[in-house]
């Protein structure tokens, strides 16, 4: 089991920035691919970044430039920094925490944290 709690959401004028962060406790975190995912009211949830246990990285196209997603296995911490951001990134984003094993996928979530871009 891995539980992941999100935090660094809020309220931010266009053109600003915000960092998240998704503390993991419970597992080996290096072990697990980590992503950031977003679900805006009436939408369907996408990937907004994701980073793989060796540090490769992928984005959705509207974020690339613009996100930075980044780990510290050290402290079991994944962030994504925002930044130049648009009223069209407001959405809930939510931690995930994914790998497989001997055939079994474990795949875990976060409760998610508000992000707002508005003037």
């Amino acid at each position: 089991q891995v539980q992941l709690v999100e935090s660094g959401g809020g309220l931010v004028q266009p053109g600003g920035s915000l960092r998240l962060s998704c503390v993991a406790s419970g597992s080996i975190f290096s072990n697990y691919a980590m992503g950031w995912y977003r679900q805006a009211p009436g939408k369907q949830r996408e990937l907004a970044a994701a980073i793989t246990s060796g540090g490769i990285t992928n984005y959705v196209d509207s974020a690339k430039g613009r996100f930075s997603i980044s780990r510290d296995n050290a402290k079991n911490t994944v962030y994504l920094q925002m930044n130049s951001l648009k009223p069209e990134d407001t959405a809930v984003y939510y931690c995930n925490a994914n790998r497989k094993r001997l055939g079994i996928e474990y795949n875990y979530w976060g409760q998610g944290t508000q992000v707002t871009v508005s003037s």
